[in-house]
């Protein structure tokens, strides 16, 4: 496979752009969503989630492209954005009917879980405005050519929210390919998502029509296998059987039937507990393969968005030309420090992935 390629910093505008639904995020605490009587709110959404980290961890230039209802709970998400600190000039706003017959924001209700008691999401986001961006409605040429970028990152959860948008990613992504920019993909393969739309064998044919495209393919345990039909052998349902080599070989029969795969990363996860999981990842590039840092019984405060961290863990050091064992470490550090605080996006710092990647331990630093 050949070595990333990206294009100069001088010549973009942005270094990466996201493609997807942001959605306000209401969480019950320590509490159940059936019984609580108040919610801490955030912003998250999984292709959202990687741009921000960017920005916020490392420091990087981007740009969320997405569209939000006009009233005032879009305006309250376009607030918790601007906290994000992602551009938001490529956000398209829909006028608002009335009532949200025709459009709205999405709501994702999300238990942290504890113990024994998983965590649980329940989404409410149909017909959202994001889920109605049609082909034709981003004026890709502008962004990709005009303005100029780096990097550009999406994923399977916004390819299953509705019939328009893999027509509106296959689009970008080709855009994105026609100005020399990278293009990464999670495939975050969700049942919810697709489970009325024609379930696994949908999202198979949705990601298979996209993955041509992709130049760094990122997914967990099972979404190679639900989204792309790559079998990995000996992991039982419940995903408790983590055996890299296993991992590694599926590995190697996606990037035979996809060369144009310049890297393939997967996060291994065995949730022992809701608070304590087995958590580490593996990196398939230039032939080779790299193990993070497998982290055994990782305490766990929030698991929603440690994935999403991991890919920006993982895109900013392939960016920044980092080797690709300090890509995939980058990555996990990046991943397990998410999981320690609350809602979806993350709250570290390039200093502590930094310390964790080189073997810091949790003694306070002052």
């Amino acid at each position: 496979m050949n070595k990333l390629k990206l294009r100069p910093e001088s010549e973009c505008k942005y270094d990466i752009i996201s493609l997807g639904e942001v959605m306000l995020r209401l969480d019950p605490g320590e509490n159940r969503i059936h019984t609580t009587r108040q919610f801490n709110v955030w912003e998250g959404g999984g292709e959202y989630n990687v741009a921000r980290g960017l920005k916020r961890c490392f420091g990087k230039r981007a740009a969320v492209v997405t569209a939000i209802v006009d009233n005032p709970v879009g305006r309250l998400l376009e607030d918790l954005l601007y906290q994000g600190g992602t551009g938001l000039e490529y956000i398209k706003w829909v006028p608002f009917d009335g009532i949200g017959r025709k459009t709205r924001v999405g709501l994702n209700f999300t238990e942290r879980g504890f113990g024994v008691r998983a965590a649980v999401g329940c989404n409410d986001r149909a017909g959202s405005a994001a889920s109605q961006i049609k082909k034709g409605d981003i004026d890709w040429d502008s962004i990709f050519g005009n303005d100029g970028v780096r990097w550009f990152h999406s994923g399977g959860i916004y390819a299953g929210l509705s019939e328009t948008t893999p027509e509106v990613l296959i689009e970008a992504m080709q855009a994105a390919k026609k100005y020399g920019t990278v293009v990464s993909y999670d495939l975050n393969y969700r049942a919810s998502l697709w489970k009325d739309i024609g379930g696994k064998k949908k999202a198979m044919q949705v990601n298979r029509e996209i993955a041509p495209l992709v130049d760094v393919m990122i997914g967990n345990e099972e979404d190679f296998s639900a989204s792309l039909g790559f079998e990995v052998h000996g992991l039982d349902e419940k995903c408790t059987k983590l055996d890299p080599a296993n991992f590694k070989k599926m590995i190697r029969e996606a990037v035979s039937e996809f060369p144009n795969f310049k890297a393939v990363a997967t996060t291994l996860r065995n949730a022992v507990t809701a608070t304590k999981n087995d958590w580490g990842a593996v990196l398939y590039a230039g032939g080779e393969f790299y193990d993070a840092q497998l982290r055994e019984k990782l305490e766990i405060l929030d698991r929603v968005g440690g994935g999403d961290s991991f890919a920006s863990g993982l895109i900013y050091a392939l960016m920044e030309g980092k080797d690709p064992q300090t890509a995939v470490d980058y990555g996990a550090a990046h991943g397990a420090l998410a999981m320690t605080t609350t809602g979806d996006t993350t709250t570290a710092s390039l200093k502590e992935v930094e310390r964790l990647v080189e073997g810091g331990s949790a003694r306070i630093a002052r």
